[in-house]
């Protein structure tokens, strides 16, 4: 008890302490300020820039038009959050239930009937974006937005281990009218 009690005990642990906080802030300062030339941190903001001017270069976007996007896109996702948060969680109740013993199959299908009705409110939410993007569009700049929304929405489909890209024709059909088509 005398040894940890001793000054020179208490002096050599408080000069050591001292020693590496004075390395570690010497090592945050030159982590902070100091960056080489081939630094990668240059790489990843060039990205990150061109990553944001995407539409702007593929659309002919005046810095007006880029404005409006980024902020409609920006209002889009953080309103689009709090509803991929609920289908994560009832996925989440999903996986639960279908790894039991034995699983209660009206909880699985009311998850899953629960899950459709949210991703229902992404698919609506999508739509008004998209609108809402299509408004900030000249009518030339609309035709060249359709085709690359359409062009990420119908992604390749993989047949046979090769990426095949298939022209996808929609019907305006009703529930209704599928299901009589398909019993036929």
């Amino acid at each position: 008890m005398d040894f940890l009690s001793s000054k020179r005990f208490v002096s050599v642990i408080l000069t050591a302490l001292l020693l590496l906080n004075i390395a570690l802030l010497g090592a945050l300062w030159w982590q902070n300020f100091y960056t080489p030339a081939n630094h990668p941190v240059e790489a990843d903001k060039k990205n990150y820039t061109s990553k944001r001017s995407f539409f702007q270069k593929e659309l002919n976007l005046t810095d007006d038009q880029s404005r409006k996007f980024n902020a409609l896109r920006k209002d889009h996702f953080n309103g689009s959050i709090p509803v991929f948060i609920q289908i994560a969680a009832l996925k989440k109740q999903l996986i639960r239930e279908s790894v039991r013993e034995k699983p209660d199959v009206e909880i699985i299908n009311d998850l899953s009937d629960r899950i459709g009705r949210h991703q229902a409110i992404l698919e609506r939410r999508l739509a008004w974006h998209f609108h809402s993007l299509s408004l900030v569009c000249t009518p030339e700049q609309r035709d060249s937005l359709q085709k690359m929304l359409e062009n990420v929405t119908f992604k390749a489909r993989i047949k046979s281990r090769t990426i095949v890209r298939k022209d996808m024709n929609v019907n305006e059909k009703t529930p209704d009218s599928l299901m009589q088509s398909q019993q036929q």
